[in-house]
């Protein structure tokens, strides 16, 4: 099967590899926002014990089950340019969110926020409250107990999450479609692209996109799985 992809890779002159650099940069786009959102939302979560948790977490799970089209029609009307929101940017700013990579960027942040802060949240709950009880007491402030204490600690965590919202952001489809449309080297992602091969029936270059996607993705989880294993070994 690989020898079989990699000659319809080689010996294919009409693939464009434009919707798969997009996607790359779209992942790594996201991955980077997301750590910055993640990282303290989780310790702020872990650390609370309210109503106002149970309702944050909650909202922030909807893309776990909602229909990614139905998630990308509400962000397409949020961020067109009748809505407040759109206006704003579009005025203000100068950047028009609908059909637009910036747009995607904040759709595939809100579309995988839970695959990655979810890995987080299980890391942070798994420590024991003296960690940080510790910290406090020693005169430590939250934000040097969080980086210097806490984060050493779930590692592990924080690379599951990572990979868990990269490979997700690369497999969009419905959210990127709804918010992005299929512009050219603008938003026209690789899951796109492979609709679109398959609705011109060329399955020749429908194949070499997908066997992309599957390859790098199963690549991404296998290094962290061998990772993990090979911790749990040494412990």
């Amino acid at each position: 099967m690989f020898l079989y992809f990699y000659t319809k890779v080689t010996n294919s002159n009409m693939i464009n590899w434009s919707p798969i650099l997009l996607s790359i940069k779209l992942a790594i786009a996201t991955v980077t926002i997301l750590l910055l959102i993640s990282i303290p939302l989780a310790f702020w979560l872990s650390s609370k014990k309210s109503k106002l948790k149970s309702i944050i977490e909650a909202v922030i799970s909807l893309p776990l089950v909602l229909p990614p089209t139905v998630l990308g029609f509400y962000l397409l009307i949020t961020f067109s340019p009748n809505s407040s929101v759109g206006s704003f940017f579009n005025t203000y700013l100068g950047i028009n969110l609908a059909f637009s990579f910036t747009g995607l960027v904040i759709g595939s942040v809100i579309y995988s926020l839970p695959f990655m802060l979810q890995p987080i949240l299980t890391g942070f709950n798994s420590l024991p409250k003296s960690l940080s009880e510790a910290s406090y007491l020693l005169g430590k402030s939250k934000r040097v107990t969080l980086l210097k204490v806490l984060l050493p600690n779930i590692k592990q965590s924080v690379i599951t999450g990572t990979v868990l919202a990269f490979a997700h952001t690369i497999g969009e489809f419905g959210v990127v479609l709804m918010i992005g449309g299929n512009i050219p080297q603008q938003t026209k992602v690789v899951s796109i692209a492979i609709y679109d091969e398959v609705e011109s029936l060329n399955y020749t270059n429908a194949h070499i996109y997908s066997g992309i996607l599957l390859a790098t993705t199963f690549t991404i989880l296998l290094l962290v799985y061998l990772r993990k294993n090979a911790n749990s070994n040494l412990l």
